[in-house]
C-alpha cells in the first residue's frame, strides 16, 4: 500500500471533464488536536478548514507548487497544470500538453516555470506571465520531482524510471549533466546557502546530497529509522531537513551531517512535507486524511502541535509563506470500486483543492 500511493507512481485517475473551475467556499472547522502532542514552547497557531476550490478535468493529480510573489498555485492535473489565484480562490488559467505531469518548479527571478512531463520524459519551460510553453528539453526516463537551483540558474529533474537526475540550464534548456542515483528518487529540495540539493532515495532508505557546482553526489546518508522516505521540507536558517517516512515518522535531520536530530509520529500514507520559516512549523500531508503539524521548538527538538483532519487521498501539499495557508488536492472515490482494476474509481467532477489556515493562537 505504501508504494502504491506515492506521487511518483501513476497519478490517481479522475473521470470528470471540463476546462476551468467552479469555486465553492465553505466556512467550517475541520481540525482535530493530537491528544498525545507534547506541549509547545510558546503561543502557536492552530489550523482549520477555510475553503475549497473545485476543478473540472480528466486525469489524476500530483505536486502542488506556490508562487508566493505572483500569488498563484500550480496544480499538476492529468495532462495539464491548473493555475489558481490564491488571494481570490479562483482559477486563472492552465498550462496544456504536459503528459503525465508530476512537478512544477518556479523561477521567479527569470519569470520561468519548469514542469516535469513524466510520460514524455521531457521538461516543459513556461513563461510565468503568459503561461505559454516556450520550449521543451529532454530529461531522463520518467521525470518526477523537479527543483530550480537559483545560484547556478539550473533545473534538476529526478527521474524515476532510469534512476538519475538531469541538470539543465534554466534560461536555455541546454543539458548540463546527468547524475546516476543509487535508487529510486522521491521529493527533492534545494539549499542555495550551502550549494546542495537533497533528494530522498525511496527504495534504499537513503538521503543524498548533490553539490550544485560539481553535479556530484557528495553524501549518502542512511535514514534509519525511516522506511520509504517520500516528502522533504527545509529550514534553511537552521540547516534542518524534514523527511516524511512511510513507517509513520517525520524525521528532523541535520543538513550538514545527515544526523537524525529528532522525529515525531505522523499519519499513514505521507507524500509531501513542508516547513514554514515564519511559524517554525513542519507539515506532513498524509494520504489517510490528516496533516501532522509539528513545531521546531529548537534546532534539536520537534514537537507535534496538531493532527489536522483533512480528507482521504489529500497527500500532496503546498504552503503559502505569506498567509501560512496550506493547500491539498483530493477527490472522492466510488465506494464500490472494483479492486481488481488496479485503479481507484473517482467520483466525476469531485477533484478539488482544500485550503486550511491559521485559526487562533493557543498557549501551552
Amino acid at each position: 500500500m505504501r508504494r502504491g500511493h506515492h506521487h511518483c507512481r501513476r497519478p490517481i485517475p479522475l473521470l470528470g471533464s471540463g476546462l476551468l473551475a467552479a469555486v465553492t467556499l465553505v466556512a467550517a472547522a475541520a481540525t482535530q488536536p493530537s491528544p498525545d502532542a507534547p506541549k509547545p514552547s510558546g503561543p502557536l497557531t492552530q489550523y482549520r478548514y477555510l475553503a475549497e476550490v473545485r476543478l473540472a478535468g480528466d486525469g489524476g493529480w500530483d505536486y502542488l507548487s506556490i508562487d508566493a510573489v505572483a500569488r498563484r498555485l500550480y496544480v499538476a492535473h492529468g495532462d495539464h497544470v491548473d493555475v489558481l489565484d490564491i488571494d481570490h480562490n479562483t482559477a486563472v488559467g492552465r498550462i496544456d500538453d504536459t503528459p503525465g505531469v508530476h512537478g512544477i518548479a518556479i523561477a521567479r527571478d527569470i519569470n520561468r516555470g519548469f514542469i516535469s512531463d513524466g510520460q514524455s520524459s521531457q521538461a516543459s519551460i513556461v513563461d510565468l506571465q503568459s503561461l505559454a510553453t516556450i520550449a521543451r528539453t529532454t530529461t531522463g526516463a520518467g521525470p518526477d520531482a523537479i527543483v530550480y537551483e537559483p545560484t547556478g540558474n539550473e533545473v534538476y529533474t529526478f527521474n524515476g524510471r532510469d534512476l538519475s537526475a538531469t541538470v539543465f540550464k534554466a534560461r536555455t534548456g541546454e543539458m548540463v549533466a546527468s547524475i546516476a542515483l543509487p535508487g529510486k528518487p522521491e521529493f527533492a529540495v534545494a539549499d542555495p546557502a550551502t550549494g546542495r540539493i537533497y533528494d530522498n532515495i525511496e527504495d534504499k532508505n537513503l538521503l543524498v546530497a548533490i553539490d550544485v557546482h560539481t553535479h556530484a553526489i557528495v553524501n549518502r546518508w542512511p535514514l534509519a529509522p525511516c522506511e520509504s522516505p517520500s516528502g522533504i521540507g527545509i529550514d534553511a536558517a537552521h540547516h534542518r531537513l524534514f523527511v516524511g517516512c512511510h513507517n509513520q515518522r517525520m524525521l528532523m535531520i541535520d543538513a550538514g551531517s545527515g544526523r537524525v536530530v529528532d522525529s515525531v509520529p505522523i499519519g499513514a500514507g505521507v507524500d509531501a512535507n513542508a516547513f514554514d520559516p515564519g511559524t517554525q512549523l513542519a507539515f506532513s500531508a498524509n494520504g489517510e486524511g490528516t496533516v501532522t503539524i509539528a513545531h521546531e521548538d529548537t534546532p534539536e527538538k520537534l514537537s507535534v502541535l496538531q493532527t489536522l483532519r483533512t480528507q482521504p487521498g489529500a497527500r500532496t501539499l503546498a504552503l503559502d509563506p505569506r498567509t501560512h495557508n496550506i493547500y491539498l488536492a483530493t477527490a472522492d472515490r466510488v465506494p464500490a470500486a472494483d479492486p481488481s482494476s488496479g485503479r481507484p474509481a473517482i467520483v466525476p467532477g469531485s477533484f478539488r483543492i482544500l485550503i486550511y489556515g491559521p485559526a487562533r493562537e493557543v498557549s501551552p
